[in-house]
């Protein structure tokens, strides 16, 4: 979507202000009774994403089936249906990410070489006339008329950030009202939101409520209710985001011209101003993804509403009875106004900061919010999704192929027991490996797998895996390319996480199956005390303190925990024996990044040990893929690439 506009100049006399008049942005509509209902996106990428993984399994799936002959017992024959079914999936969501990446590509290529079609500008008309500021109703009015009225929503729990509610408040926009919805339980934090709405009183309004029922969902819906009761739109910001002047002045009037849009989700960028070096570190990855993977579902999938950093018609959100109450209440409106009739526009043009976790332990704890909110959303709305009759298939998959990223972290974490363990028990054999240095011979007994899965061993199969593997980072890597140092920098560290969070996944996958709870883990409360281990923790082994832990675990899965962290450290201990057992050099260094994280959860991102450390999980992963490819040593490793989530 290409779009031009004059800038707003800050408001001192709305009379005085320039009037923006957009032009009918939706594309065509179809009817629906008397509803009118928002165009459905092209089916072209999913076409190409399922017809390209056909192909792959019509051309591979006769030799991965040859590996069946090797089977002697049902369990043998399940453990080998169990490794072709996970490589014919991975391979789906391999093709998914280069599809994705290609589509992003040619999407970008037409937006810059087509020109801009009338119908897409954004164009200035003429200033409106001074008014009597005697007739101060009619006034009131006539503003009211040009410029709706808009709620933004501040939403802050023991996380208040000052620089970014004075980004609600100096808008290039006459008519609008900020609500600091507090949910914070600390009277420092509450009395610094009071002070700051104290300094802004025509503008600011804070809202509180009695209890923290539905979390952000609850917060959302209770000032919707009680506060923000006539704006026809309200735009939401978390309580870390920076939105740009013009925010409003840009996104009201796509709203305004496309009855159809329920909502315009601006663009995003790491905060360029953050003085983490957590952040400095790995904020390009967030510039990166956004840029490669929301633009192109206004043409090609679904717009997803992300949370924050967006404008909303209060229409939609009364037709659906308010936010679901469910932690991704954000993916839970967008898929409920879509059934409606409505959809999301992603402006690309729109840009808002938000800040990458400070920490270590904020990325954890935000990622387990993520996982076990995702992991509730598909419990509780995947059914609904597949059974709604206004959402094309093509909307369907591309919120499900997203969403069940995070939860099929299990699946892969019982693919490496599957691969790692559970084969060499049935099919491997020991052999030594000899190495020779200075004219001595060194002999290592390792295990190999059984020569039948040589049949998988050609440069097509080597070729797939690669794809599969550096699928989730193609983005990076040609955003990058022309700056190696920064990708090497990028990808090491961005391994060193999230190549490591497949253990912490899939505990708090398991967690919620067993508890069927999510809970909204704020990521900038620092004040989460009751889950940190420390002395206290560790000195009380009464049964009630033993049982309140595990119930604690199975609700939260907090990453301040010691049984979390205990997990992790025990699968990367295991997995590291395996892996040196079998010579899988790749995969001992994604076990290394195991062990690592949870050290991270306590270190500073800067500290001395963490600034080499990080390095070494990928440098023994491309060793590790070039071994295979090279065949150095006369065997050939069967490895499986590791998934990046953002």
């Amino acid at each position: 979507m290409s779009t031009q506009m004059t800038k707003v100049k800050p408001f001192t006399n709305a009379a005085a202000l320039p009037v923006y008049q957009a032009a009918d942005l939706s594309g065509p509509k179809k009817q629906a009774g008397d509803r009118p209902m928002a165009v459905s996106p092209k089916p072209t990428l999913y076409l190409t994403v399922f017809g390209t993984w056909l192909v792959a399994v019509f051309w591979f799936q006769p030799r991965l089936l040859m590996l069946l002959d090797m089977a002697y017992n049902w369990a043998s024959e399940l453990a080998l249906w169990l490794f072709i079914g996970f490589i014919d999936f991975a391979w789906l969501y391999g093709i998914y990410n280069v599809a994705i990446v290609s589509f992003a590509a040619y999407y970008q290529l037409k937006r810059k070489w087509a020109p801009a079609k009338p119908a897409q500008i954004i164009a200035p008309i003429a200033p409106i006339n001074p008014i009597d500021p005697i007739d101060h109703i009619n006034h009131i009015n006539h503003i009211n008329h040009i410029f709706p009225p808009v709620a933004i929503l501040y939403t802050t729990c023991n996380d208040f950030v000052e620089e970014s509610m004075l980004s609600c408040v100096h808008q290039d926009y006459p008519n609008y009202t900020v609500y600091i919805l507090d949910d914070s339980s600390t009277e420092a934090y509450k009395n610094e939101v009071d002070q700051f709405a104290q300094r802004f009183p025509e503008r600011v309004r804070v809202i509180r409520r009695p209890d923290r029922k539905a979390f952000k969902a609850g917060n959302l819906n209770h000032g919707l209710a009680v506060a923000a009761t006539e704006e026809p739109y309200f735009a939401i910001a978390d309580a870390d985001e920076i939105l740009p002047p013009d925010f409003l002045a840009k996104l009201v009037p796509v709203m305004e011209n496309d009855p159809t849009c329920g909502f315009v989700q601006a663009n995003h960028r790491a905060n360029p101003n953050s003085k983490s070096a957590l952040a400095k570190s790995l904020g390009v990855g967030i510039d990166i993804h956004w840029q490669w993977y929301q633009p192109l579902r206004n043409d090609y999938g679904f717009v997803m509403f992300l949370g924050h950093g967006a404008l909303l018609r209060r229409k939609c959100w009364e037709e659906i009875d308010g936010f679901p109450d469910i932690v991704s209440e954000d993916l839970g409106f967008a898929i409920h106004i879509r059934e409606k009739g409505y959809r999301g526009r992603f402006f690309e043009e729109v840009i808002c900061y938000e800040d990458f976790p400070d920490t270590v332990r904020a990325f954890r704890i935000r990622h387990m919010k993520w996982t076990r909110g995702t992991s509730e959303f598909l419990r509780k709305k995947m059914g609904w999704l597949i059974r709604a009759r206004n959402i094309s298939w093509t909307e369907k998959l591309d919120v499900l192929f997203p969403t069940l990223n995070l939860p099929l972290t299990l699946v892969y974490f019982l693919f490496m027991l599957n691969a790692n363990l559970i084969l060499p028990m049935f099919f491997g054999h020991r052999q030594e490996l000899t190495f020779v240095l200075g004219g001595q011979e060194l002999l290592i007994p390792i295990l190999t797998l059984s020569p039948g899965f040589q049949v998988i061993y050609d440069w097509d199969f080597f070729a797939i895996t690669l794809l599969t593997f550096f699928a989730p980072v193609l983005s990076f890597v040609l955003a990058l390319a022309n700056q190696p140092l920064k990708l090497f920098r990028f990808l090491s560290h961005s391994t060193a996480l999230y190549a490591a969070l497949s253990p912490l996944s899939s505990i708090g996958v398991i967690a919620y199956m067993i508890s069927g709870k999510a809970f909204f883990l704020v990521t900038g409360d620092v004040q989460q005390k009751e889950f940190r281990t420390g002395k206290d923790a560790a000195s009380s082994w009464s049964f009630k303190q033993l049982r309140h832990s595990w119930t604690q675990f199975l609700a939260k899965s907090h990453p301040d925990t010691a049984i979390v962290q205990g997990f992790e450290i025990g699968v990367g201990v295991i997995f590291t024996f395996l892996a040196m057992w079998m010579f899988q050099v790749s995969f001992f260094g994604l076990c290394l990044a195991f062990m690592l994280l949870p050290l991270m959860h306590h270190l500073p991102w800067n500290h001395r040990f963490v600034k080499v450390a990080v390095y070494i999980p990928f440098a023994l992963i491309m060793l590790g893929v070039a071994l295979s490819g090279l065949s150095v040593f006369g065997m050939k490793a069967v490895f499986f690439g590791y998934g990046f989530h953002f």
